[in-house]
């Protein structure tokens, strides 16, 4: 016959202080939205098919007013990758910014909708021919190089032309960082000054590209130095003065991980120019805002379309969304940008694995990066995926798995 330990109140309150206990569930939701407008939002949702984008024009106009606070020295030039909407290109045209633009169908756009060409830039060094042409006819005369074939098809089909190098970058310190696909080394770029100043080009300036979501702002120092040095060779080797600089984008939204404040990037890229520059700045300043400009601006709304877990000692489960990669948010391949993701509900905090709608291997979200959801969220639950107001709906798939691409809507402003 076996004896049988009884367990004291004591020893059974001991064992009870050891059982891991959950936090509740909690969400800084005013860190990236009021509570007021993310009332409106789930209003405006209510009756909406998820899921859906809905863009804030009046943070746009709040971002690039920042912008000409703090860089009054910079011309912008919007990057219409990020959000080409409509009513964003046109509240932008209307605020008088000008457009970095990448292909002939951006160019297409913005002239539909009033914009003059002199306010353009061809911010793509991958070209045909016939859209360098296409540009020049319908007038637009700054265009970026980074290549010798380049140069040689901007002398034939945009003769006379403003032309632009970008500097090879690392992008080091940022989240979505560039790759080696964009700019030369130094010493191209030297021998790409000297070609277009033999086809009959004018050479204007040195661009770069810090990185996007670029949270060193050292990368800004960095580039800057070797662009003064091409500065400062052009005007004692080839007797010619560059007048521009165009330092791209780079400037950050509000995502989970915390940044600088735009104020502070604007204090020391000044600083920047003046140790690399003197007191001499060029000519012409230009930055080319996407992700900084659109990003705090968006909002997605999703639903909850399952909940699983792949056995039953699987400590998170998995939370499927109607949207993933292939509906707008590419940008978490590699987990690069942490979008703040927000349940409505109440318990505990529940960690949990993101994936999307997909029947596509490849369509998880989130699966190292801690995510949580309440306890009380079940399937038919909406989500809001904050900050999604760039490079989203732009990168939305055509039909994946016959999945429309994102929709999206313009916020109404509280006054009207």
């Amino acid at each position: 016959m076996h004896n049988v330990c009884a367990w004291s109140s004591k020893e059974l309150s001991q064992i009870e202080e050891v059982r891991p206990v959950k936090n509740a569930y909690s969400f800084p939701l005013e860190n990236f939205i009021s509570r007021e407008k993310f009332e409106r939002i789930k209003e405006f949702s209510r009756d909406k098919e998820t899921p859906f984008l809905i863009i804030d024009l009046d943070i746009i106009k709040k971002n690039y007013e920042d912008l000409k606070t703090y860089l009054p020295w910079a011309t912008i030039y919007y990057a219409v990758k990020a959000n080409p909407d409509d009513a964003v290109i046109s509240l932008l045209r209307d605020l008088g910014s000008n457009f970095d633009v990448a292909s002939r169908y951006e160019l297409d756009q913005l002239l539909r909708l009033g914009i003059s060409p002199d306010r353009m830039s061809f911010g793509n060094t991958i070209k045909k021919e016939k859209d360098i042409a296409y540009f020049y006819e319908k007038g637009v005369r700054l265009f970026v190089t980074d290549s010798i074939n380049d140069v040689d098809k901007l002398s034939r089909a945009a003769p006379g032309s403003k032309v632009f190098f970008r500097l090879l970058t690392e992008g080091l310190g940022a989240d979505w960082p560039l790759s080696k696909k964009f700019g030369s080394h130094p010493d191209l770029a030297r021998q790409l000054i000297k070609t277009a100043i033999r086809f009959g080009l004018e050479p204007y300036g040195i661009s770069f590209h810090p990185g996007s979501q670029q949270r060193d702002v050292g990368q800004w120092s960095s580039a800057l130095t070797i662009a003064a040095q091409l500065f400062n060779w052009a005007r004692h080797d080839l007797k010619i003065d560059l007048k521009l600089i165009n330092m791209g984008g780079g400037f950050p939204a509000n995502y989970l991980d915390p940044t600088d404040p735009l104020q502070q990037y604007a204090e020391d890229i000044k600083r920047f120019l003046d140790n690399s520059f003197g007191l001499v700045w060029p000519e012409k300043i230009i930055i080319e805002p996407g992700r900084s400009m659109a990003g705090d601006a968006g909002v997605i709304v999703t639903e909850i379309v399952n909940i699983a877990k792949k056995s039953v000692h699987d400590r998170y489960p998995w939370v499927f969304l109607d949207i993933g990669k292939f509906g707008g948010l590419i940008e978490t391949l590699g987990e690069s940008i942490k979008y703040p993701i927000y349940f409505e509900g109440q318990g505990s905090a529940e960690e949990i694995i993101l994936a999307g709608p997909t029947c596509d291997s490849m369509d998880i979200l989130y699966e190292r990066t801690p995510y949580f959801m309440p306890s009380s969220a079940k399937v038919g639950d909406k989500a809001y995926i904050l900050t999604t107001g760039a490079y989203t709906q732009s990168y939305s798939s055509i039909y994946f798995n016959g999945f429309p691409p994102l929709k999206s809507y313009i916020l109404q402003s509280a006054e009207g």
